[in-house]
């Protein structure tokens, strides 16, 4: 029986993620929503907060649980069906060996996410096509969000994040982050009260001295020397000023000025000879 601090924990995430669908449109009315799931704590809230909200949300949608089993060794291919199925989720367990040519590709100690991620990416989009999904949900929660963009800061010359709401570059799936407003530190103690099945990840998971690890732990420092001060970052991702940055893409800072310019050129000979010349 869940305890009464985890129902409040339950609810608060409920609440997050139903404001986040809401605010960025994340599911409409009759969408089949495809959860992927990898086994850890983060898909496995994601999967359990859409079941909880499904059977009192405003609109009626489906669920589909999608698993990658990438043939790592020792990886116990029996946990997730059997959890899923006594959930009673429909579900698709793909099977693809993207395990032993990310090993073979990248050389040892070097960082394998990026061939990982485009392989799984590649296979679980085929995955929504066969399976008539019209949105796919992922587990990313606010610190990964936040992470990302010190990231592309850091290391990207990029103002840039990971968005609530993402068309793919073929414009085909439309991917969706529920737990966008949750806190990982929440996650983490909801599925610790959930006990769920969690399956560690070998192939990257094991990877120590990656930067988006540094960057965590300098995310964590931050809140607690300053508390409140990470709240106030993430924010500011949904309070941007074009005309205060430096994107002439986003703002016309050419345009600032030059109206007035003229018409002061129109009166003032002066001006207007100026100009001419």
């Amino acid at each position: 029986m869940i305890s009464q601090s985890a129902k409040k924990l339950q609810k608060r995430l409920r609440h997050s993620v139903g404001d986040a669908i809401w605010d960025y449109g994340m599911i409409e009315e009759g969408d089949h929503v495809m959860v992927c799931l990898s086994g850890g704590k983060d898909s496995h809230t994601l999967l359990d907060i859409l079941m909880s909200l499904q059977a009192h949300a405003p609109v009626d949608f489906s669920i589909v649980a999608v698993n990658m089993d990438q043939k790592q060794p020792g990886f116990p291919e029996h946990v997730l069906p059997e959890y899923l199925e006594k959930l009673g989720v429909p579900f698709r367990i793909i099977e693809q060996d993207t395990y032993s040519v990310v090993k073979r590709l990248i050389p040892e100690g070097s960082q394998t996410c990026s061939l990982c991620s485009r392989m799984r990416r590649g296979a679980l989009y085929k995955a929504a096509e066969e399976l008539g999904a019209t949105k796919v949900a992922l587990g990313h929660h606010r610190d990964d969000i936040l992470e990302t963009f010190f990231l592309n800061l850091f290391y990207g010359g990029k103002l840039k994040a990971m968005p609530p709401k993402l068309l793919s570059d073929d414009s085909r799936h439309v991917l969706i982050r529920p737990l966008a407003y949750c806190l990982e530190k929440d996650i983490a103690a909801y599925a610790r009260y959930r006990d769920f099945p969690i399956i560690p990840c070998n192939l990257c998971g094991s990877q120590e001295n990656m930067k988006r690890k540094a960057m965590k732990e300098w995310l964590d420092s931050m809140g607690h020397e300053f508390p409140g001060r990470v709240e106030s970052i993430f924010t500011s991702l949904k309070n941007i000023s074009p005309s205060h940055l430096l994107d002439t893409d986003l703002f016309d800072f050419s345009a600032i000025g030059m109206k007035k310019e003229r018409e002061k050129a129109e009166d003032n000979p002066f001006l207007r000879q100026k100009a001419a010349s």
